[in-house]
């Protein structure tokens, strides 16, 4: 009995490669583990969740979290079912279990309960909504919008990247919250589409139109209140440009100068001065200890109506991973991108997802 994994062996430069045989990653068969030590679970991936921080995470050297290192298993969070329990944990777990986990780009994984938590599925949820909804998509939507962006009713928001996993949770948020506009970018004239038509944005800008500068500027005739970046580049300029007086920033991401050789900085910073803008990086684990009353707030909003969810499920199992990240760097998903490593059919216990 094997484990198929995916090994991090070759640092991008500066893009990645998704090659199995001469890229950024390579496949390793490894035997299956046998033996489960008293204080881990064995967990069966089911469903991988891509992450546009996946990119720094192979080569960021000072950040919040340190390097996936060469020649080992490609850092990666899943909804995984536990199949074995060490003799420690046996009061808390059963094989059966449904776990969200970071379990890395593998089949099976050797776990700890403190890189596990149980899946729980409120009213109208399904079990997927832990990696996006009410995961750490969720949550970075909602702590970065409300703590960091403090918005306030009646404002103008702005949010880059809006058709991709975080970006169409905050702009939900935002709308159930109270402001008066709320305006998104994303790539595509279909993203546009879903934003106002199925998420209630109340415009929709696709950044690869010529135009898409002079139509920000007739969506934001009071200029920006906040703004939620997970772009950065000529984006992040042109709503400097278009910031009000004391704007709060978030900057979420960069998903447009991660894979740059030279990753490019605003030219608009004076506006920050002028317009005595908030400009403040955050990290959804900042605000673990608040995790609890956030996803109660989430899943109310998502059982009556008011929150939508939006999946892009990749098949092809474990290889389909290198392949999907380039995808989702290239703006290939609308919503929340999963690999599905093994069918539910599969599962130990029938449930849908």
């Amino acid at each position: 009995m094997t484990d198929k994994q995916i090994i991090y062996t070759t640092p991008p430069a500066p893009a990645i490669d998704p090659s199995l045989t001469s890229g950024t990653f390579r496949v390793r068969l490894v035997p299956r583990p046998v033996h489960i030590p008293a204080d881990k679970l064995l967990v069966r991936v089911h469903y991988l969740s891509l992450e546009p921080a996946m990119r720094q995470w192979l080569t960021a050297k000072r950040s919040y979290i340190a390097p996936v290192e060469e020649g080992t298993v490609m850092r990666g969070q899943s909804i995984a079912q536990v199949v074995g329990v060490g003799e420690d944990l046996t009061s808390q777990y059963k094989s059966g279990d449904w776990v969200v986990v970071y379990s890395g780009w593998q089949e099976y994984a050797l776990v700890g309960e403190r890189e596990t938590e149980k899946v729980t599925v409120p009213p109208g949820g399904r079990r997927t909504d832990a990696l996006s909804v009410l995961g750490t998509t969720g949550l970075t939507a909602y702590f970065g919008l409300l703590e960091v962006g403090k918005l306030k009713a009646g404002e103008t928001v702005v949010i880059s990247g809006a058709a991709g996993a975080t970006g169409m949770v905050a702009g939900q948020i935002a709308r159930i919250k109270g402001a008066k506009r709320v305006v998104g970018l994303a790539g595509s004239n279909e993203k546009c589409h879903f934003l106002v038509e199925e998420l209630g944005f109340d415009s929709a800008i696709n950044y690869k139109n010529t135009d898409w500068r002079k139509r920000l500027q007739e969506a934001t005739p009071e200029y920006i209140d906040v703004f939620f970046d997970n772009t950065g580049g000529d984006i992040l300029d042109a709503c400097l440009a278009r910031a009000a007086r004391d704007a709060r920033f978030v900057i979420c991401g960069a998903i447009s100068q991660y894979n740059a050789a030279r990753p490019q900085g605003p030219a608009n910073f004076m506006s920050i001065i002028s317009q005595r803008i908030t400009m403040k990086g955050f990290i959804v684990f900042d605000y673990i200890k608040n995790y609890p009353a956030a996803r109660k707030e989430l899943a109310s909003w998502l059982a009556e109506g008011k929150l939508k969810r939006k999946e892009h499920i990749v098949l092809g199992g474990l290889e389909a991973a290198p392949q999907a990240l380039v995808d989702l760097y290239a703006g290939a998903n609308i919503g929340k991108m999963m690999v599905q490593v093994a069918p539910v059919s599969e599962a130990l216990t029938k449930a849908k997802l």
